[in-house]
Order: C-alpha cells, then structure tokens, then sequence
C-alpha cells in the first residue's frame, strides 16, 4: 500500500487502498503513538462530513458492524447519499 497519508482526500484512494488503510488501524503494531495518532487523524479527515468520524472505529453504534469492511461500507453509503464522490472507483 502506498503511504495513505500522502492522499489527502478520500477520492484519492480506491475502495481497496482504503480497506487496507482502515484495517491496519486496527493494528498499531510497529508505530509510535503520534504516528498512530497522525494516521487516527487523517482518516477523520478524510471522512468528514461523516458525524461519526473516528467513532465508527472505536465506537461504533450499538449493531453497526465495526470490522473495517463494515466501516467501509458505512462510510460510502453515507457518502452516496448525499451525492458526494467517495473513492476513485466507484
């Protein structure tokens, strides 16, 4: 994967790229806590206007399916609905 934070908008990265990039949050592993607090960052950016921002990974609603494929989900469905462009792909 190329470095997600190089991409400063979510139409940069394809639906796969983005995958990978919230899946390895979940993985902190390796990082420092301000390079895992810059990448926990970014992704909030990347998701606004999304109310839930970084919530959808560290507290997602109660039933709402919270693997990164769920979060994905969740964030182009919001995206589509109110006719903003999501990933590069789709």
């Amino acid at each position: 994967m190329s470095d997600p934070l190089s991409k400063p908008r979510l139409s940069e990265f394809t639906r796969a790229e983005f995958l990978e990039f919230v899946a390895s949050l979940a993985n902190a592993e390796g990082l420092t806590e301000e390079e895992d607090d810059r990448r926990v960052d970014h992704f909030a950016r990347l998701v606004e206007p999304h109310p839930h921002g970084t919530d959808l990974l560290f507290w997602p609603e109660p039933g709402a399916d919270d693997s990164p494929s769920g979060v994905v989900a969740e964030i182009e469905r919001f995206f589509h609905a109110r006719g903003l462009r999501c990933f590069r792909d789709g």
